[in-house]
This record gives C-alpha cells, structure tokens and sequence, in this order.
C-alpha cells in the first residue's frame, strides 16, 4: 500500500533526507499538495504503520516527524537504496578504580 502510493512515498523519501525531522508543514511542501486532510492521512497512515514518530521541541521550534528504525528499513526496501549509517556515538572510557594502600 504504501508504495502504491504517491504521496507516501513522497512524504518518507522527504524524511529519509531530513537530519532533523520535518514539520507538518514541510510535510505538506514534500508531498506537493495543498490539501492539509491529505496531509493529515499521511501523518495518519505513517504512525500507524510505525514508521515516523513525532517528536516534540519544548524550546518554541516547531514538533517534527522523523523516520523511526522501521520506517528506515522500510524505505530502504521500497527504494532499494541502503539504509545510511548513523555515525557511531563515542563512549566515554570507565573510570579507572581506585587501589586500595
């Protein structure tokens, strides 16, 4: 179904390119549609599907939709195009422990 679609489609491509997420109203600009029902049905269809999340920005920007690891691996197998990799996190080395005297 999800590939069927246009809109869809349009709507996680534009995410799977996004770093940070995209608003509701980019949404609207990625699928190339005016109607905000038809961008309600796609955040709609998305969420249920697992494949974005909403993350919400508690400093006045703007919520955003982002691709979730299912969502990622889903594009990845609609497009056939590799799921790009996340550089890996540093981690800290542990605390040496203290000898006792």
């Amino acid at each position: 179904m999800t590939a069927s679609s246009p809109h869809l489609m349009a709507a996680m491509n534009a995410l799977g390119k996004s770093k940070e997420g995209l608003s509701n109203a980019e949404i609207n600009e990625a699928i190339n549609d005016t109607s905000e029902w038809t961008t309600l049905w796609v955040v709609r269809q998305l969420t249920s599907l697992g494949f974005i999340e909403y993350k919400v920005d508690f400093f006045g920007n703007p919520a955003k939709y982002q691709l979730t690891d299912q969502g990622q691996m889903a594009l990845s197998i609609l497009t056939g195009k590799p799921i790009p990799q996340k550089p890996p996190v540093p981690t800290a080395p542990a605390p040496a422990a203290a000898k006792p005297a």
